[in-house]
C-alpha cells in the first residue's frame, strides 16, 4: 500500500538561492505524489463498482434489492485520502476497528456526511470516546460494555446503534457471546435507554471456500429470528451484520443487511 501521508511533502518556501536542480527535484516529487493519488483514486472508485455489481448479483440470485444491503467500507490502516475517494465513488458508511485510529482521521476528513461504524473489539475504558466518535458499534459482547457505552451519553443526546456480536464458531481468539447467552445478553440491552439494539454481528472462521462460512450466516439469522420472537423491549433484530470482501456473496443470500468490505474496495494492507 502506498502511503499518501508520505508523498505530500511540502517544499521549502521559494527561495531565489535555491539552485535549479533543488527546484525540479521537488518539482518531480509533487508531480509524482499527485500522480500517484490520481491511481489510487481511479482504482478505489473501480473497486467500489466492482463490489456493488457483486452486491447486484448477490441480490439478484436470492431474490432481495441492493438497497436492503448496506456497505460499509472497512479503512483500518488507510489513510484519510482513500477514505475521500471511496465517498466520491459513492459510500458514506466507513468502518475502524480502533478508536485511535478513528480519532486520528476524523479531522482530516470533517467536511464530509460521514457514518462511523466501529467493527473492531472495545474494551471498556474505552467506551466514552468511542461514544463521541461513532454512530454504530458492532462488538458489544457484553452488558459490562453496554452499560458503560449507556452511560457515557454523548454530547449530541442521541441513542447509539449497536449490535450485539455473536461468536458461533468456538473460537478463543475472537470476541463476541456464546450462544448460548446471547438471549440473555438481549434481555439485559432492554434496560439501557441511550442503546438502540438492531440486530447481531458475526465474524464467522475463515474457509478459502466461501460456502463452508454459509452455515454460520444462516445461524445467525435464525437466531436473530429466535430473539425476535421474544418481543424483548427496545431489541430489534433488523440488521445482521455480516460477510466480508471473500464471502459478502454468501452472507447476502443469507440475509446480511449490512457487509463489511475493506480488501475488495481499498486493497491489500500492508
Amino acid at each position: 500500500m502506498v502511503d499518501l501521508g508520505a508523498c505530500f511533502c511540502c517544499p521549502p518556501p521559494p527561495n531565489p538561492l535555491l539552485r535549479r536542480g533543488e527546484e525540479l527535484f521537488w518539482r518531480q516529487k509533487l508531480d509524482a505524489a499527485g500522480s500517484i493519488l490520481r491511481v489510487v483514486m481511479i482504482s478505489i472508485m473501480e473497486n467500489v463498482a466492482q463490489v456493488q455489481e457483486r452486491i447486484a448479483a448477490a441480490c439478484r440470485r436470492s431474490g432481495r434489492r441492493p438497497h436492503e444491503v448496506k456497505l460499509v467500507a472497512i479503512s483500518k490502516t488507510f489513510p484519510p485520502e482513500s477514505i475521500r475517494a471511496a465517498y466520491e465513488a459513492g459510500l458514506r458508511d466507513f468502518g475502524e476497528n480502533r478508536v485511535q485510529e478513528a480519532a486520528a482521521k476524523r479531522p482530516a476528513l470533517s467536511d464530509l456526511s460521514l457514518t462511523w461504524h466501529l467493527v473492531g473489539h472495545l474494551q471498556t475504558n474505552k467506551a466514552k470516546p468511542a461514544r463521541d466518535l461513532f454512530h454504530w458499534v458492532h462488538s458489544v459482547d457484553s452488558f459490562r460494555l453496554a452499560q458503560k457505552l449507556d452511560q457515557a451519553t454523548a454530547s449530541g443526546g442521541g441513542r447509539l446503534a449497536v449490535l450485539l456480536e455473536v461468536n458461533l464458531g468456538g473460537e478463543e481468539s475472537k470476541a463476541g457471546v456464546g450462544e448460548s447467552e446471547i438471549i440473555q445478553l438481549a434481555q439485559q440491552m432492554s434496560q439501557l435507554a441511550t442503546l438502540e439494539v438492531r440486530g447481531l454481528m458475526v465474524i464467522p472462521p475463515f474457509f478459502d471456500d466461501p460456502e463452508q462460512v454459509r452455515p454460520y450466516f444462516r445461524q445467525l439469522r435464525e437466531l436473530a429470528q429466535e430473539i425476535d420472537a421474544k418481543n424483548i423491549a427496545n431489541v430489534s433484530m433488523h440488521e445482521l451484520s455480516m460477510g466480508m470482501s471473500h464471502d459478502f456473496e454468501v452472507a447476502i443470500e443469507e440475509g446480511a443487511t449490512i457487509i463489511r468490505v475493506g480488501t475488495a474496495i481499498f486493497g491489500a494492507r500492508s
